[in-house]
């Protein structure tokens, strides 16, 4: 491939390569020429231009594949607009020739196809330099047209528009032969052309004048007729030209109308034409009126998606600016569209009419406006509202009285005679009405907090006029209306309470009309529903309100025949919306929840007969809606309660449930006496049976199978329904790849909503709320608008699939092979269009069985199930349908995975290879390739490896029939499906499925779109296969990366996100691949027809892909530095506080290492894709909607924390000032500090409660990073001072009021980090903030009333929390401060960190203190309610009983599951302040008189025993409490808690045990200090960092410290005169029981710590062979020589706690240690200091040689523990292990030895002469230290 990168085609490296890799190395040629050309020197080009054009002439005739010709036709072009261009007529009339040729054999077809390009390009790049050659050449192809073939005919199309393209107006003469002799084309067969007709007539419209004006509405119905049976891509093409046609003929190019004096349409002309096509589809208007008045058939749907789409195109192309003027009128003719009679005929074609209104509103609106304009058209949509109602009202009543009043009073009155006069105006308002408020929720839900002024305005009366479609007397409008509810609720959390109280009022007041009725409980369900996305929930009293009102519908509802079943179905719609809160709120209301369940079901099988007897066809249909209810109520619990199902509860839900599976048998009898009206409510009943017991464990109900078993299948094959109704589920069931196979890939286009109706199972995209209104409470799906249940019908065979799938694998295999027999039997019964049914839906039942299998690891059975099973998906393999071919080879994968037996797998494969090598037909061979797939894919790699050589061998073959697309489709996905599967197997392969890949590529078509999708399939499956290799630059790699490449540049959306997958996968490993995607967002260019969100998004995604990924991979940090500063500076504050670029949309402008970073900054993305025409400037952009600013606050966090990975010059003022003296185009961040505080306060004021969030974590990290920065101008002042008054105000309006509450805590969070960040030095600056945090503490103590209840209780407490958590750190700050500035006179000598010195006089040290001084009596008390709390929070479940049953000081008894989050939050920092204080106070204030009442938070039975308690209990009590809450949280810190609570935790233990009172607490309970250090022995295991380490030290330390303290105290008060009765630890034994011993639990620890730090002291190590001996050792770092100081200062300081004989026990050890650490740290200093290490130790060995353990039993051990202690020392000498061992320390040593020990010990002459020899050695030696 090297080879080809030259300017001339390398002619002998292409006669020296095989054909088959000639076309690649062209290809490869031509690209590298594309890049070359531009570049290049002209006069290189021109001195070699005549051979290039020979070279490139010559191509075309060679029969260039499709995207060959096109880089061939540019490179042409390119070059004769670089160079000469004197030969370019000759080229012209060579192509021309070949165009005008006779020859017609496929052979032939490239070379014209080529030519064609070439004309195309020409025209395109050089125009009207080509003079008035253009009308031969136009002819020429035109007369082209009349005889090409498909292919020929699109290509010719494409080339037609290029040359209109480049000549622009003066083809004026040839447009209208154009115009005549293609319009015929737009209803060719193939859609590829239909497809080409449409983009080259757009291209005409630009300069066609006739096309917008006379010719207009002939335009409009070729493009319905365009539309009618057409693909999706034509309905994208098509729906672009009219949609483009009918804006160009409202607003017309200036420059078309100077030249023609032409006649404007005006918009109702306009919209009356899209609408025929909307309501009438292609038949025209000159039909006879005859048909017109019989309302013929309805519109294709194809027809009614694509005028929809036309509708979007039409307003996103006259812009935002346009919409925002005229959105009243487009919204009445919006809603006109739905309300007409034509679009509503069937139920069905309803919903569908609604989906395209919703889908034109929603894209019109959610992307052209900004928040001001959706605002206003939110106020539109309002009084659009507000005039339907007026029309139903006004049909009963003079509309005199306020509408709310006239629509309840005609509701109250209902007389039979006045509404029938209504009832056609009402089924058209209803979809009216549906269409609007679904567009009002999701425009509010999209506005989030910034809607507030919206719903608060009285003039619209939002929340008035949504609550008054409420009583509509239809339920779809009254669905809609509380769902839009729902939607205000969500988006604004404050209004839920409200909302839900106002409901709850007027169900109570309007309980005798059974609208309010039904719509108030749709409004309270809906609501209750939303709940759980509003964080802050809602109060738990609102949960009791709706049980009581649900139980007196239910009860009430048989008084009054007109309400029974609107009250019957509203209290069981309540009861399961209260279920979705959660087992917290449920678990109170379950026992009467059980007893309501358990009476709505007859108790026996008598009662049951009775029931039969008695009763008429009314009573029937309430007890059954009561019963479906029941069963949904039931569901709902199930679901969203799982915790609570306990095996009693179950089992008390059974009864019920068995009772309805009895029922069922005998509906079909109560339907034949009653009428079939109702089946409706038997199917409902039926299906919330289904839905409860797939979510049972089916070991429940086992005794019940059969009968179930044989309803369900009866449901499926449609045994007793004569509709021919198939399930929704097979899709979901297959895998999600296959979709490109059935045709549902659109599920992933922007047009989802509206393709759906298009799809060919039933009922598919028909979902709407009533179908089942209880879907109005469940959660929705991300990213769906509204939830959308599926018909009746269908929801029940869905449901009874599912069970089925879940009851099948615990079922004998009898009985399966009967079933499996029974459904060969159903099919075979059935004919035609029922039998397509009938096996869909068994086919999809037996998915589901396969997969239930598989899931509960179970086989199918014997060898007879076996064969059934086969033969019924062998038979499907070779079914015409593509979605039942889909199924069956996913059922046989399946098959294959659940049996899973060698034998049974190769006999599969062998069928299907049969089947394949024989078959010649494209049904049997797309089955079996697609078989093979599946069998390697559930199987897996190893499995079925045997067969990998034979299945490749066969698909490769199949992918080259080029006769097929469906086999080469099919064959390609499969291959894909077997590479994925093999992986590291298929190395053998790589290379002939690649070349496979890249000639279809160079072969293909570009119109068989799922050939190239399929294509980048395999692509990306090899190049995981491939993996790392990839960073090569082998042949295989840039074959790869070329194939890629082809793909980006497609027009086809789907190939170009194939082709972005496989690129994201290559730049992990080759940077080439992001230079390509940066040169691509940086050219402004047209996007390539599609949908531009998506593919903006795809871009950008990519970019941000290449860009993190590279970052990750070997991508220096600098120039990742320099993005963060360079790119953010303009556009991430641009997009906070200005109005920026683009709708919600993210820059691109990423990883730009070149100069035009600052320039590429200003172009912004939205116009860079979406430029209309020329002039980007016509659209003004929309100012960033509050998702955007959040994502920008966002990334500012991660910007920051970035650079301060990378580089510490961008947090320090001066570094950065010169930096960028030095450099000026780098750039740091400090220089944008106030940008970035301008910024943060920005996010943090506006009214978007999640942008508030942002900005404060913004102005936390700003507050955090910056706190130090010193300011250089000003010495001993920080940075940050100047942005006191900007914190200030940031924080303020946090603290009012009606912020919510996870605000307000945040905010807490920021101001004790503000005050304990140290920047402001004046007491008086601090106040303000410091008087903020006052407010909220006394609004705590106000006490609950304080906070009217909008949220739930833990809400409450999380902010209660907060405020004491922020108090707790200042106090802790502050403590520290005070502690610093007592210690500071000694420390100046050696001059301490200067800021701090300076600040002394400014600040003094106790200010902080004083600050805090005045509340501590009341926070103290609060700090230990919330230990107290915590402590009784973390029992473990078992000890739940001993809970307070009326909650804590700060959390109620239902919420404490919430709770406990929030107090895991914040106790760490209260327990140091807790510490701290009792610290300063030495627990004594619990003398003071103000504390007495400080314990009674418990309840008021808890007073009289304070009194009583003494000082030593108080101490007691606060000890045992700091402690447990302590070690409870250190014997098992969670992984996800932050190493600061660890820290926090440690430092608190340290305070306390600074208390003397707390050291005799710790010391009298000897267990207590042996489990502590246990538990931190633990935590050293699990907890690296060296400060948690030396925290630990400290605290052993103190134990220790506690335990002597003791043992001197009892020794001084049993007198002088017997020392020796109080023997310590070791008795007369001198054994340690770990476990009892506080000596031997320190011992583990500091061992541990030694040999982790110095492990050369563990012998055993020493000892083993992986040891690597004698290398000089590296110096320890700075933080372990402290530890190992101070270790062994603890070490000296154990046996002073023993008995004789128990420190006879320990010292071996500790000299051992002690000398190992002075041999192994003694190392020479430059200063000759002695390493910390070497003089703790030094100090050790004097302390224990001076200790008086000596007694006359151990003196003979102790004597030689001595003496070799001291032989060790003179041993250790500099070798090669330790060279340069620091020989005055070992001296020292050696002295000390001397010094302390007595001469009886010391006298050994062994040991005086070593000791003489070393002092010997060491007078002579050269360094004079020693």
């Amino acid at each position: 491939m090297e080879l080809a990168h030259s300017l001339l085609l390398n002619e002998e490296a292409l006669a020296q390569i095989t054909e088959a890799k000639r076309p690649v190395f062209i290809f490869e040629w031509l690209r590298f020429l594309d890049k070359v050309l531009v570049a290049a020197n002209k006069v290189d080009v021109k001195e070699k231009q005549k051979k290039l054009v020979e070279q490139l002439t010559g191509l075309i005739s060679s029969a260039p594949g499709p995207p060959t010709r096109k880089l061939l036709a540019k490179n042409l072009a390119t070059l004769y607009s670089i160079g000469d261009t004197f030969t370019v007529f000759q080229t012209l009339d060579k192509c021309n020739d070949i165009i005008k040729s006779k020859d017609d054999t496929p052979a032939y077809l490239p070379t014209k196809l080529a030519a064609v390009a070439c004309v195309g390009a020409f025209y395109e790049k050089m125009g009207r330099m080509l003079g008035s050659s253009f009308p031969d050449t136009i002819n020429n192809m035109l007369k082209a047209l009349k005889s090409a073939e498909s292919q020929g005919r699109s290509e010719i199309l494409l080339s037609l528009q290029k040359v209109l393209n480049g000549l622009g107006g003066a083809a004026a003469s040839c447009h209208r032969d154009i115009y005549k002799n293609s319009r015929s084309l737009l209803t060719d067969r193939s859609m590829a052309v239909r497809c080409a007709v449409a983009k080259c007539f757009l291209e005409l419209q630009n300069e066609a004048v006739f096309m917008w004006t006379s010719e207009l509405e002939n335009v409009a119905t070729l493009c319905f007729k365009a539309l009618e049976g057409s693909n999706y891509g034509v309905r994208v093409a098509v729906s672009k030209l009219l949609g483009t046609v009918m804006a160009t003929a409202l607003m017309p190019k200036q420059a078309a109308v100077m030249r023609q004096n032409v006649k404007r349409a005006n918009l109702e002309e306009v919209l009356e034409l899209m609408a025929t096509g909307f309501l009438r589809g292609g038949s025209g208007f000159l039909k006879s009126g005859g048909e017109m008045l019989k309302g013929g058939g309805s519109v294709s749907r194809e027809v009614r998606v694509g005028v929809t789409q036309a509708y979007v195109v039409f307003v996103t192309t006259l812009g935002g600016q346009w919409l925002e003027r005229n959105f009243a009128t487009f919204l009445s003719h919006v809603l006109e569209l739905v309300g007409h009679p034509r679009a509503t005929q069937t139920h069905v074609e309803a919903v569908y009419s609604r989906r395209c209104v919703s889908f034109m509103l929603r894209s019109t609106l959610g992307g052209l406006l900004g928040e001001k304009a959706q605002m206003a058209a939110g106020k539109d949509i309002c009084l659009a509202l507000s005039k339907q109602m007026r029309a139903v009202g006004k049909e009963i009543d003079g509309g005199e009285i306020s509408r709310f009043r006239a629509l309840q009073k005609a509701v109250v009155n209902d007389t039979s005679g006045e509404i029938k006069t209504g009832a056609a105006d009402v089924s058209a308002t209803q979809h009216v009405m549906v269409c609007a408020l679904k567009e009002l929720g999701s425009l509010v839900q999209s506005l989030s907090a910034t809607a507030s002024p919206l719903i608060q305005e009285p003039s619209v009366g939002l929340l008035e006029t949504v609550s008054s479609v409420l009583l509509h007397p239809s339920m779809a409008a009254r669905l809609a209306a509380a769902w839009c509810l729902r939607c205000v609720a969500v988006a604004l959390p404050y209004q839920l309470t409200p909302l839900l109280e106002s409901c709850a009022e007027r169900i109570n007041n309007l309980k005798s009309s059974p609208e309010a009725v039904s719509g108030y409980s749709f409004a309270m369900a809906a609501l209750l529903g939303g709940a759980h996305q509003c964080p802050l929930g809602i109060p738990q009293s609102k949960g009791k309100l709706v049980v009581s009102i649900a139980e007196d519908l239910l009860r009430t509802a048989a008084q009054n025949s007109r309400l029974s079943l609107q009250r019957t179905q509203a209290g069981w719609l309540l009861l399961g919306a209260l279920m979705t809160l959660g087992s917290s709120l449920v678990r109170y209301h379950l026992p009467k929840m059980l007893l309501l369940w358990r009476n709505v079901f007859p108790r026996s099988q008598k009662e049951m007969e009775a029931e039969k007897a008695r009763g008429d066809s009314f009573t029937w249909q309430v007890t059954l809606e009561g019963r479906a209810g029941a069963l949904c109520a039931m569901r709902s619990f199930v679901a969203h309660s799982p915790e609570l199902l306990t095996e009693d509860v179950i089992r008390r839900l059974m009864s019920p449930i068995e009772c309805a599976m009895t029922m069922m048998s005998h509906v079909p009898s109560i339907i034949k006496v009653h009428g079939s009206h109702l089946k409706a409510s038997a199917a409902m009943v039926r299906l919330r049976l289904y839905d409860i017991l797939a979510l049972l464990p089916p070991k429940t109900y086992e005794g019940s199978f059969n009968t179930l078993l044989r309803e369900l299948v009866a449901e499926f094959t449609l045994t007793d329904n004569s509709a021919n109704t198939t399930t929704s589920l097979l899709r979901s069931l297959c895998h999600y790849d296959d979709s490109v196979l059935m045709g549902s890939w659109l599920q992933e286009t922007d047009h989802k909503s509206i393709e759906d109706q298009l799809q060919p199972n039933s009922a598919s995209g028909s979902g709407a709320l009533e179908h089942d209104p209880s879907s109005i409470y469940l959660r929705v799906p991300v990213g769906v608008a509204m939830p959308g249940p599926l018909p009746l019908g269908v929801s029940v065979i869905d449901a009874s699939v599912a069970l089925f799938g879940v009851v099948f694998p615990h079922v004998s295999f009898k009985h399966r092979l009967q079933m499996l027999d029974h459904f060969a039997e159903c099919i075979k019964q059935a004919k035609g269009l029922r039998q397509q049914a009938v096996q869909l839906n068994i086919f999809t039942a037996v998915l589901s069985a396969l997969k239930g299998l598989a899931e509960n690891k179970s086989t199918l059975g014997p060898e007879e199930v076996r064969k059934s099973a086969l033969a019924l998906v062998m038979g499907a393999l070779d079914n015409p349908n593509p979605i039942l071919r889909c199924a069956a080879g996913e059922a046989l994968g399946r098959m294959a995975q659940v049996v899973g037996e060698v034998t049974f797998i190769a006999r599969m494969a062998q069928y299907s290879f049969d089947k394949l090598k024989s078959a010649r037909d494209v049904v049997s061979r797309t089955g079996h390739s697609l078989a093979l797939g599946c069998l390697h894919r559930y199987v897996g790699g190893i499995g079925s490896g045997q067969h990998l050589k034979t299945s490749v061998s066969i698909l490769l073959a199949l992918a080259q029939d080029g006769t097929s697309h469906e086999v080469q489709t099919w064959a390609l996905h499969s291959l894909a499906l077997i590479v994925d599967s093999s992986g590291p197997m298929y190395r053998g392969y790589v290379e002939p499925t690649l070349s496979l890949v890249l000639t279809l590529l160079l072969t293909v078509p570009p119109s068989h779109t799922e050939v190239h999708q399929c294509l980048g399939r395999c692509l990306g499956a090899l190049i995981t296969t491939v993996g790392p290799e990839l960073q090569g630059n082998g042949a295989t790699i840039s074959t790869i990366r070329s194939s890629c490449l082809v793909h980006l540049c497609s027009s086809h959306l789907l190939l170009r996100r194939a082709a972005v997958a496989c690129l994201r996968q290559l730049a992990q490993r080759a940077p080439e691949v992001c230079e390509y995607a940066m040169s691509v967002t940086r050219t402004p260019r047209k996007p390539p027809t599609s949908i531009s969100t998506l593919q903006r998004a795809a871009w950008r995604g990519f970019c941000l892909e290449c860009w993190t990924v590279r970052r990750t991979g070997s991508f220096v940090t600098t120039s990742m530095t320099h993005w963060v500063t360079c790119c953010p500076r303009l556009r991430w504050t641009n997009y906070l506080i200005e109005t920026g670029g683009g709708g919600a949309v993210v820059p691109v402008d990423l990883g730009k290492e070149d100069e035009d970073a600052e320039k590429q900054d200003e172009i912004d993305d939205d116009i860079m894709f979406t430029a209309l025409g020329e002039d980007s400037n016509a659209k003004p952009s929309v100012a960033p909607r509050w998702v955007t600013r959040v994502f920008a606050a966002d990334c500012l966090c991660r910007i920051i924390l970035l650079c301060e990975n990378a580089d510490k010059t961008h947090f320090d003022l001066a570094a950065a000032r010169s930096a960028k003296a030095k450099d000026p185009k780098g750039d740091l961040l400090v220089l944008h500090l106030s940008d970035l505080i301008r910024m943060a306060f920005m996010a943090a004021t506006d009214n978007s409660n999640q942008l508030r969030m942002a900005g404060l974590q913004a102005l936390e990290d700003i507050i955090k990073k910056f706190a130090s920065v010193p300011e250089p101008e000003f010495p001993g002042h920080v940075i940050l001072e100047q942005y006191q008054a900007n914190v200030g105000a940031a924080l303020r309006p946090a603290f009012s009021p009606d912020t919510p509450s996870d605000i307000t805590a945040k905010a807490c969070q920021v101001c004790s980090t503000w005050i304990g960040s140290g920047v402001v030095s004046d007491l008086n600056d601090l106040r303000r903030v410091h008087n903020l945090l006052v407010s909220s503490l006394d609004k705590l103590q106000a006490g609950k009333g304080s906070c009217s209840q909008l949220y739930s209780e833990s809400a409450t407490t999380m902010e209660k929390l907060a405020v004491l958590k922020a108090w707790a750190e200042v106090y802790v700050v502050a403590m520290k401060v005070k502690k610093e500035a007592e210690s500071r006179p000694v420390e100046e000598v050696k001059g301490g960190e200067e800021e701090e010195e300076v600040g002394a006089d400014v600040l003094p040290p106790d200010s902080l203190i004083m600050l805090v001084q005045p509340e501590l009596p009341s926070l103290s008390r609060l700090w230990l309610a919330v230990l107290r709390d915590y402590a009784l929070l973390t029992l473990p479940a078992e000890f739940s009983s001993q809970l307070p049953p009326d909650g804590g000081a700060f959390y109620t008894p239902e919420t404490i599951d919430s709770a406990r989050l929030h107090y895991r939050a914040c106790w760490a920092q209260v327990l140091h302040a807790v510490a701290l204080w009792l610290n300063s106070t030495g627990f004594r204030a619990g003398e003071d008189e103000d504390e007495a009442p400080a314990v009674p938070t418990q309840g008021p039975g808890a007073t009289s025993p304070v009194a009583v308690q003494s000082q030593d209990e108080l101490v007691k009590e606060r000890m045992h409490l700091m402690l447990g809450v302590s070690i409870e949280f250190l014997c098992f810190p969670r992984p996800e808690e932050p190493i600061e609570h660890v820290m926090s935790c440690l430092q608190a233990l340290c305070t306390l045990l600074d208390s003397p009172c707390a050291r005799t607490h710790i010391a009298e309970d000897q267990l207590l200090g042996v489990e502590l250090l246990n538990v931190l022995h633990r935590l050293l295991l699990t907890r690296d960092p060296p400060a948690v380490q030396l925290q630990v030290i400290a605290v052993v330390q103190k134990t220790i410290r506690a335990a002597q303290e003791h043992r001197a105290l009892q020794r001084s008060t049993e007198g002088e005169n017997e020392t020796s009765s109080i023997p310590g630890e070791g008795e007369d034994t001198g054994e340690l029981l770990p476990g009892k011993s506080l000596v031997f639990a320190a011992m583990e620890l500091l061992v541990f710590i030694l040999v982790r730090h110095l492990p050369q002291l563990n012998t055993r190590v020493n000892d083993s062979p992986s040891h690597l001996p004698l290398r000089p050792r590296p110096r320890l770092p700075e933080e372990s020589t402290r530890l190992v100081a101070h270790t062994i200062s603890i070490l000296a300081e154990l046996p002073s706690l023993c008995s004789p004989q128990g420190s006879m026990t320990i010292l071996p050890t500790a000299l051992f240690l002690i000398t190992g650490v002075l041999k192994e740290t003694s190392v020479k200093t430059p200063d000759h200091s002695a390493p910390l290490p070497v003089s703790a130790a030094l100090q050790a060995i004097k302390t224990i040689l001076s200790s008086p353990l000596t007694s006359k039993e151990t003196c003979v051990q102790w004597t030689g523990l001595v003496r070799s202690s001291l032989a060790s020392v003179l041993e250790s000498r500099p070798d090669e292990c330790h060279p340069n061992m620091d020989e005055v320390s070992m001296l020292t040593a050696i002295t000390l030895f001397l010094l302390s020990g007595s001469s009886e010990v010391i006298g050994v002459t062994v040991l005086q002469q070593g000791c003489m020899d070393r002092y010997r050695n060491a007078l002579n030696s050269p360094d004079p230290w020693v």
